[in-house]
């Protein structure tokens, strides 16, 4: 029977009636699922049961697996539905109860991952934790049936051996997960330790740090282009070079449809895991932009336009916003829809076909192994082991005529994988992800020229102030389905001001110049430690939970603390608030320890830190944004890479900026010409209407 004609038959749970597509793939599970809600602990506690809780999201290549070889077995759900009351939670929904139960697995287990399995007490202390489980125990792996059976008879007969532990766990994260005590101020020298320890963890062959599964991680990435932009370190370039070359080569990106996987399984970038996150294209999108700013390759340009043109094609809304992911899975196998076929390829290019075997490495016995069963399975994953330049000199051809060849093939290859069943999206609006994605593009805007770019960023910026806010202007962090709910977290404030502030950068519009200022305010007034510093993950008046926590380590994605810290430097530049000023040096002081064990597990902090410490360049132009002239000094610009600067443009009707900031009060238009005030960590040069002065003022001033 189908799928559709199981679910037909089943009676839906708890979760029939929520918006997040991960809650509703397990709507119809015979396991009676709450969500979140206080429903569901007024449960526990009056039936005296542990909760069982279960995390995940809806692209979570082993969720699936976990989900149909037990969630969708009745042995499981009766012991669940009998000695249990059994939570999910999509981490995705809800970062901010994923985010303390996954601190306690890690602190428990040691490791972490999805889908994140916690068993706790009706009050929601743990006492259980671990990741994927199979159905029953094999090769030393305790089974989920095991576990359960075991928990149940403890605490039917001697409550206390789970209950006692509970509260010491609980105890001991509340204590370890605050920062105590302001630290000492950070020096420089933090970044020379973070370099080295990036430098000892590099992959000299393959790029990219460690060894496997091998993460994109692109703010290790942004970090070694602001330390060579300081220090001129020859290696840290290569660094980055050689990682965005590999990444771009290798099977982690896709070669037909474009757009970055979430990890590769090896060492080399070639075998991924197959789902796509917004979050990761935004982050590895900003990377290729500032190595294409720091080089001027083209490479990098063009890498970071596909990304930007499928996430225009697949994960734009109609109205504006940006959809959370794509699958790993598509007819419940995992890559499918990515794999190739040796005869698939010959049929669908016919002459072009031996070109694109041999340049993308296709064999006929298939190169690609079923992580599950570890089996070869005929079909092919597409990757590059050279560059263009050096598969057009094989083939006796220019880059050019090689890359159009390439190009047709692709072309055919994507127009008929397009009539495959497509793997599931998630296509809720989250409004920390969308805040990244909107900087990517409003910063490819900058860096390439391209209006269209920050067209979109602008579309899905109005579209969050549109659909994610609260009457009293407080942010929400999930749209889907025509509803927005969830108090915004940390992370929504700080990737959404970061977005607003390189929009306004790409288009000067003082709607979202004034639409982060104020959204600045709010975040400083309800998740600012008064007390250490910092800004703690939830609001003050949101839910209770376990504790309240302040993060400031980076993972996948950058920490809220790290950009919240980059939007307090790069605000007080451009408004002159010493107020923020004062808040970021609070903030490098209160998290100075955790940032220096070890500083490389920090880098897109100290991208911040780079900036606080300087030198910056706090650029003002006054004139009209249409003239001739202010075009050609914004083009000046682009010429050098500057990432440490901020640019105000003061309109010759300027009343609204100076608003916002004062400091422009007195800045006018020279003989009624496109003025240039040039500052260095708050020293002003001479204002200027030459385009050359302005030209060698940006050289000498963005010397370190």
């Amino acid at each position: 029977m189908s799928e559709a004609g199981l679910t037909m038959k089943r009676k839906s749970n708890h979760l029939i009636n929520e918006k997040s597509p991960y809650l509703l793939q397990h709507a119809y599970n015979p396991v009676d699922w709450y969500p979140w809600t206080e429903e569901a602990f007024a449960k526990a506690k009056k039936e005296t049961k542990p909760i069982f809780l279960s995390i995940g999201y809806s692209t979570c290549h082993w969720c699936h697996v976990m989900e149909t070889a037990s969630f969708e077995d009745d042995e499981i759900a009766e012991l669940l539905n009998e000695k249990f009351v059994a939570i999910k939670v999509d981490r995705e929904e809800r970062p901010d109860i994923d985010s303390i139960y996954m601190s306690v697995c890690t602190m428990m287990t040691g490791t972490g991952g999805w889908p994140l399995t916690i068993v706790m007490t009706p009050v929601g202390k743990p006492f259980f934790a671990a990741t994927y489980l199979p159905k029953e125990s094999r090769f030393g792996r305790v089974g989920l049936q095991e576990v359960l059976r075991n928990i149940a008879e403890v605490w039917e007969k001697d409550r206390q051996k789970l209950t006692e532990p509970a509260e010491k766990i609980a105890e001991y994260f509340r204590d370890h997960s605050q920062v105590k005590t302001a630290g000492e101020e950070l020096t420089i020298d933090v970044l020379d330790e973070a370099f080295i320890g990036l430098l000892d963890s590099f992959d000299v062959t393959e790029g990219g740090f460690g060894i496997r599964p091998k993460f994109p991680t692109p703010h290790n990435l942004i970090f070694l282009l602001r330390y060579w932009k300081r220090k001129g370190t020859p290696k840290a370039l290569e660094m980055v070079e050689k990682t965005l070359q590999k990444m771009r080569l290798g099977g982690i990106y896709d070669q037909v449809g474009f757009g970055f996987h979430r990890y590769s399984t090896d060492s080399s970038w070639r075998v991924p895991h197959f789902e796509k996150m917004l979050y990761d294209q935004a982050t590895i999108c900003l990377a290729y932009v500032e190595a294409y700013e720091a080089t001027k390759e083209k490479e990098y340009q063009r890498t970071a336009e596909e990304i930007l043109q499928y996430i225009k094609r697949v994960m734009t809304n109609p109205e504006g916003g940006f959809y959370s992911a794509e699958d790993a899975d598509s007819e419940g196998k995992e890559g499918k829809f990515y794999l190739w076929t040796h005869s698939e390829i010959k049929g669908n290019l016919g002459d072009s076909a031996e070109l694109v075997e041999k340049t993308f490495n296709v064999n006929k016995a298939g190169n690609y192994t079923d992580e599950l069963s570890q089996t070869r399975t005929g079909k092919n994953i597409l990757y590059l082991k050279k560059t263009l330049g050096d598969l057009a000199a094989e083939h006796a051809m220019t880059i050019d005529e090689f890359s159009n060849r390439l190009e047709k093939a692709r072309e055919l290859l994507f127009q008929a994988r397009e009539k495959r069943v497509h793997p599931g999206k998630d296509d809720k609006i989250l409004t920390d992800w969308n805040g990244l994605m909107i900087g990517a593009y409003a910063m490819a805007a900058q860096a390439f020229g391209q209006t269209e770019y920050s067209g979109e960023a602008s579309r899905a910026a109005e579209f969050v102030l549109k659909n994610l806010q609260t009457v009293e202007g407080r942010l929400l962090h999930r749209f889907r389905d025509g509803k927005a709910a969830v108090c915004g977290n940390l992370d929504d404030y700080s990737f959404f001001i970061f977005g607003l502030i390189e929009l306004y950068e790409a288009t000067f519009s003082i709607k979202f110049l004034r639409e982060a200022i104020r959204l600045q305010k709010v975040m400083i007034n309800h998740f600012w430690d008064k007390e250490a510093g910092g800004f703690f993950f939830t609001a003050d008046d949101s839910e209770k939970l376990l504790t309240r926590t302040k993060e400031i380590r980076d993972g996948a994605l950058p920490s809220g603390n790290s950009i919240g810290l980059h939007n307090l430097v790069t605000l007080a530049r451009l408004t002159g608030d010493q107020e923020l000023e004062e808040k970021a040096l609070k903030m490098t002081r209160a998290f100075s320890s955790e940032i220096m064990a070890p500083p490389f597990f920090n880098t897109m902090f100290l991208v911040a830190l780079d900036s606080q410490i300087g030198p910056s360049l706090e650029i003002v132009l006054v004139g009209d944004l249409e003239a001739q002239q202010t075009k050609e000094m914004l083009n000046i610009l682009k010429e050098e890479y500057i990432p440490n600067k901020t640019v105000l443009l003061k309109p010759t009707d300027g009343l609204d900026i100076v608003k916002l900031a004062d400091f422009v009060k007195d800045m006018k238009m020279i003989d009624e010409r496109t003025t240039a005030y040039v500052c260095k960590n708050f020293a002003c040069a001479s204002p200027t209407t030459s385009k050359d002065r302005f030209r060698t003022m940006i050289k000498e001033e963005s010397r370190p």
